[in-house]
């Protein structure tokens, strides 16, 4: 199934659905290109979300106005009270502290690198005393406090790369300015279809996973920020996809099995 394919299946089945409570305004949602989960193409917003809550905000009196800024931009909006929603978002207690979570999907991030010769890394303690490997990361991603604390290390070895989207990272592991990258496999897959300079780069590449990185919660925030009534109104409409696993299917949509195995499953 083609992406446009999933998006009119969206469509359909949101006309299906039963009249809910409406937004009492328009909902504001800061995005950055991530992977087939937000796809960005001109001044055209699409991918999964997008059309998840396109089609199910039509039926349900919600009007999403979808903007582009850098992820480290989204996430700081969320935080200051200017995104109604954060999404895709992985759980965290600091973001717990200024919204509902509604898990959408299971995933985890991995470390990527192109393939070669070197040794397996099995552990964040093995990254951190293999001091030759320069390692590259997207600023704003969050995979939880191991996450954190091993990123922050490694930039105390000055051997951190932060970028400012996962096109850069892939451009510079294809160049080989860096090693490796910690994320999700499907954000540099999506990255790499849409970016011809690293095409043909998906075959090369090496997916570990390692124990400081296990299983997280992916999904949307809610902000508290909003008035209570529009806050039940997203929780309840993004129950209801979450519950739906359509996530699950959009990506499946997008991906080969072999790119979801061991990093996305279904909530």
């Amino acid at each position: 199934m083609s992406g446009r394919s999933f998006a009119m299946l969206l469509a359909a089945g949101a006309m299906q659905a039963g009249a809910a409570a409406e937004c009492s305004r328009d909902i504001a949602v800061p995005v950055s290109a991530s992977g087939a989960s937000v796809q960005v193409e001109g001044a055209n917003i699409g991918g999964i979300y997008p059309d998840l809550l396109r089609a199910m905000g039509a039926k349900n009196g919600c009007n999403f106005v979808f903007t582009l800024v850098p992820r480290a931009r989204q996430v700081a909006m969320y935080k200051d009270g200017k995104a109604d929603l954060l999404v895709p978002a992985s759980r965290t207690p600091s973001r717990d502290l200024l919204g509902t979570f509604v898990p959408m999907i299971g995933h985890r991030a991995m470390l990527i690198s192109v393939a070669g010769q070197r040794a397996p890394i099995t552990s964040a303690k093995n990254l951190l005393e293999r001091r030759e490997l320069r390692v590259a990361v997207v600023r704003g991603f969050d995979y939880g406090e191991q996450y954190t604390a091993l990123v922050n290390e490694l930039a105390k070895q000055g051997r951190l790369f932060t970028e400012v989207d996962v096109v850069a990272v892939a451009r510079l592991l294809n160049a080989g300015s860096a090693d490796v990258t910690i994320m999700g496999p499907t954000l540099m897959a999506g990255a790499i279809r849409r970016d011809q300079r690293v095409n043909g780069m998906q075959e090369k590449l090496r997916m570990e996973p390692i124990p400081e990185l296990p299983w997280h919660e992916s999904g949307a925030y809610v902000s508290r920020a909003l008035k209570p009534q529009d806050q039940r109104v997203l929780v309840d409409m993004l129950e209801k996809i979450g519950r739906s696993n359509q996530v699950m299917d959009g990506y499946r949509s997008y991906f080969h099995s072999d790119v979801l195995t061991d990093s996305v499953r279904p909530r």
